[in-house]
């Protein structure tokens, strides 16, 4: 049975998430949603919004799931209560705490109980255009740097100089994440649920190097391979280096080529917790490269592509 994708989405404090919660309770997108509201009294969703849609939201009341070790708790029981009846959801969406780093909700789909039957679809972040400039401080930036998407929300309200600016200093603390543009928090849905955490619904990386004047701490790493892993070894490298600098990395993922394997395997993690997982067959017609994307600090890229490339076949 297929592992339930889980969308986070996260942004702070008036980037829009409330909007675009009710905006997806709202949309024909084709999806079983399960929506689990992680700040007490931040959302306060309709109750006619509620019996409009199809999905089922839970609340925890603990406090935020980033922080408080009841609520992680609280976490885990409402991800086993669902997947105990799993037949009405095909997908799970949690929303976090505005002041919050999203990395410790990230990891808990990474370890069991919930591991095997979940996995991570995307972290979603929003941005607020008119008041980020002044949001920029620790929590934001985590919230921005570990993001699959990022959603520029309010665009509407600020003047394209502006825009341009913040979307700099955005790309300066993420050089890979798609940037989507929006008002009212309207996107297209499809850019950010089942989308895998990749660049497009084809399953490709976003491997473009931009050319960014980087916080020199904050970087991304993007690597392709031509010939395949061995397995093994790459398992026993990735923990090494997990082990030795997983403080360090706060996102990696790939499509990996694994020799003897048919499928396309399916890397991902956050700081020291990753997953991976046999995907569809590679097709006839496509390049059976492998693709790795890192992002975190203090990144050595010679160090990373050499342990990487004595792993290969």
């Amino acid at each position: 049975m297929n592992p339930i994708p889980v969308t986070i989405l996260t942004g702070f404090l008036g980037a829009g998430k409330t909007t675009l919660l009710n905006y997806i309770l709202t949309e024909k997108h084709g999806h079983r949603i399960a929506v689990i509201e992680n700040e007490f009294g931040e959302i306060n969703i309709d109750a006619e919004l509620v019996l409009s849609s199809d999905e089922e939201i839970f609340e925890l009341t603990n406090g935020c799931v980033c922080c408080v070790a009841t609520a992680r708790a609280d976490l885990l029981r409402i991800l086993e209560k669902l997947l105990a009846r799993r037949e009405k959801y095909d997908h799970i969406l949690v929303e976090t705490s505005g002041m919050a780093d999203p990395t410790p909700v990230a990891q808990t789909f990474f370890v069991d109980p919930v591991a095997a039957q979940v996995q991570l679809d995307a972290i979603v972040t929003l941005v607020d255009a008119k008041h980020a400039a002044g949001d920029l401080d620790h929590h934001a930036v985590d919230q921005i740097v570990i993001a699959d998407r990022i959603i520029m929300n309010k665009v509407d309200l600020v003047g394209s100089r502006e825009l341009a600016e913040l979307e700099s200093r955005v790309r300066q603390l993420n050089a890979t994440a798609p940037i989507l543009r929006s008002s009212h928090a309207k996107v297209a849905l499809e850019n950010i649920l089942g989308i895998g955490a990749f660049s497009s619904q084809r399953g490709t990386l976003s491997l473009d190097e931009h050319e960014h004047s980087h916080d020199p701490s904050l970087e991304s790493a993007s690597f392709t391979f031509e010939r395949p892993f061995e397995r093994a070894k790459l398992e026993q490298w990735v923990k090494t280096l997990l082990a030795e600098r997983g403080d360090d990395i706060f996102r990696m993922k790939g499509i990996l080529n694994l020799k003897g394997i048919e499928q396309r395997f399916i890397f991902q993690g956050v700081h020291m917790l990753f997953d991976g997982r046999q995907d569809r067959r590679w097709k006839d017609d496509e390049s059976r490269k492998s693709q790795l994307i890192f992002i975190g600090r203090n990144l050595v890229r010679d160090e990373l592509e050499e342990g990487f490339r004595a792993c290969l076949a």
